[in-house]
């Protein structure tokens, strides 16, 4: 079969195109036939080694595992030993972050993880969903009519539909990212929008009930400053020296009443099936910039990992 391959951390001029064996399911598993391939932030960190707990989770001195890739749809083509709750043919989706192998013709992937996907969706809206939606989800939870929520890094896929979220919930949204993104992110609903490149937030002098920040940068001093009291920041990625700063430095504050903290994303087939069932009734709607084949994985890894992708890029081998 066909997969886009790396052997060493580095940027995308290491990935390759390359036909390497059909993998078969082992106990457990069931193999698909990938029909489409959502690309995150993961995957470029996954691809780059960085941060540090990329490296953790994918091998120390070199990728444990060659495929990219982790928000799978397809259908099931073969089952492995012990597999009941699914069928030759049916069509499947999941969040496989920490087995990826997404970019490629056929993945085998544990039943356990995968849910069956709802006959209302696509391929590639079902591929968007698992992680930067159950990421939209978790970072929302709770937020109630007329709080201000600042969304930073509100331009990709966890951060539109997270602003979706929000605004349905009546919170008003001030959305950070670059430059390209805030008319558009302003046409999604947006009250407010900051580009990163020109004002920092946290010294902009102004002060939100809610923080869901896509990657933290400034530690839990900075981040108090910005936010209210009785408000809550959580970080969903960045570096590891910064999110230890924010889980411990942040307890300082809870005596100030602000909580600061890591989001927490539970992450299995239960949030999965809640995802989707908000995209059946369409209060999530994935922004899909654009499908790609396998040969772009590169090009759209190096999009992502700069912060230039409006929404999401699709992979439909």
């Amino acid at each position: 079969m066909k997969a886009v391959i790396q052997d060493r951390y580095g940027g995308p001029e290491h990935l390759r195109l390359a036909d390497i064996p059909t993998p078969e399911p082992g106990k457990g598993q069931v193999r698909v036939r990938v029909l489409a391939c959502a690309v995150n932030l993961s995957d470029w960190e996954y691809l780059v080694g960085s941060p540090l707990y990329a490296r953790l989770a994918g091998g120390l001195f070199r990728p444990r595992r060659a495929v990219l890739g982790s928000d799978i749809a397809g259908v099931v083509d073969k089952l492995g030993q012990g597999v009941d709750e699914f069928a030759l043919g049916d069509r499947i989706m999941g969040d496989l972050v920490m087995l990826r192998g997404g970019f490629a013709e056929h993945a085998c992937v544990p039943a356990a993880a995968m849910i069956r996907v709802p006959d209302a969706l696509s391929d590639e809206v079902a591929a968007c969903l698992p992680q930067a939606g159950g990421i939209a989800v978790a970072g929302t939870e709770g937020v109630q009519t007329g709080e201000r929520l600042l969304i930073n890094g509100a331009g990709g896929g966890s951060g539109t539909m997270a602003l979706q979220r929000a605004r349905a919930a009546g919170a008003k949204v001030t959305a950070v990212d670059n430059a390209a993104k805030l008319a558009w992110l302003s046409a999604l609903g947006a009250e407010d929008t900051i580009d990163y490149r020109v004002q920092d937030f946290a010294a902009a002098g102004r002060q939100w009930d809610r923080i869901l920040d896509m990657v933290a940068t400034r530690g839990p001093s900075r981040i108090a400053a910005a936010l209210s009291p009785g408000g809550t920041y959580r970080a969903v990625g960045g570096g590891v020296g910064v999110l230890l700063r924010l889980a411990l430095g942040g307890l300082a504050y809870r005596r100030r009443n602000k909580s600061i903290g890591i989001l927490t994303v539970p992450a299995g087939h239960a949030l999965t099936a809640r995802v989707a069932q908000l995209a059946v009734e369409g209060q999530i709607v994935p922004q899909l910039e654009d499908v790609l084949p396998l040969a772009s994985v590169p090009d759209a890894l190096r999009r992502t990992g700069e912060g230039a992708v409006k929404g999401k890029l699709v992979i439909r081998p």
